[in-house]
């Protein structure tokens, strides 16, 4: 997910989504660690995905003071 795609979403909407790829790093952790998951650049991406969206959450905490 790309950075400007994100920052259009709205403050309750990226909570979701942080919350969500929450979740989706916790899975893929657990398909790593039983041996199903084949592709392990997932974890990455999503981690990745994860740290923009608490980058862009940072940012309008701060634009707001």
């Amino acid at each position: 997910m790309k950075a400007k795609e994100l920052r259009d979403l709205s403050r309750e909407e990226l909570k979701q989504k942080e919350k969500d790829q929450r979740q989706e790093i916790f899975n893929l952790r657990l398909q790593k660690a039983i041996g199903q998951l084949a592709n392990t650049a997932v974890i990455v991406r999503t981690k990745r995905d994860l740290a923009r969206i608490k980058t862009i959450l940072r940012e309008t905490e701060t634009a707001k003071e």
